[in-house]
């Protein structure tokens, strides 16, 4: 049983990942306006970056292929993200205010997801275990 569950707890985690790298590419313009309208240096790049971790990590975590690697690219994506783009304490209006907060502090619980996979034993069960 627990072996299921943490598949399923996988499939949800690292196809969130899955999902959102696959938006990144698919709505390449609209995030790299996004982005540029929040200062990031060289946005299109960073935008296929961001990508490239997320399906990295996301992919990682789905199949159980260098879980260590996986984690630390959704880290290496979520925490610079986070604070670079939801920069909630900088938004007067608060209906903004409250949407950046949201993004905020769903990416750290995000983080702690990530970490929390660094402390299961490999290889994961029902993997492909690299």
């Amino acid at each position: 049983m627990e072996s299921i569950l943490f598949l399923v707890a996988r499939a949800l985690f690292g196809g969130y990942f899955v999902f959102n790298a696959l938006n990144h590419f698919r709505q390449i313009s609209m995030m790299t306006g996004y982005a540029q309208s929040k200062g990031v240096p060289a946005p299109k790049l960073a935008v296929a970056f961001t990508g490239l971790l997320l399906l990295i990590g996301g992919m990682s975590v789905l199949f159980g292929i260098y879980p260590i690697v996986g984690a630390a690219a959704l880290v290496l994506f979520l925490v610079p993200v986070t604070f670079k783009m939801h920069t909630f304490w900088k938004v007067p209006d608060p209906q903004a205010k409250m949407f950046e907060m949201v993004n905020f502090t769903k990416n750290l619980a995000l983080v702690g997801g990530a970490l929390l996979l660094l402390s299961i034993p490999q290889p994961w069960p029902a993997s492909l275990g690299f």
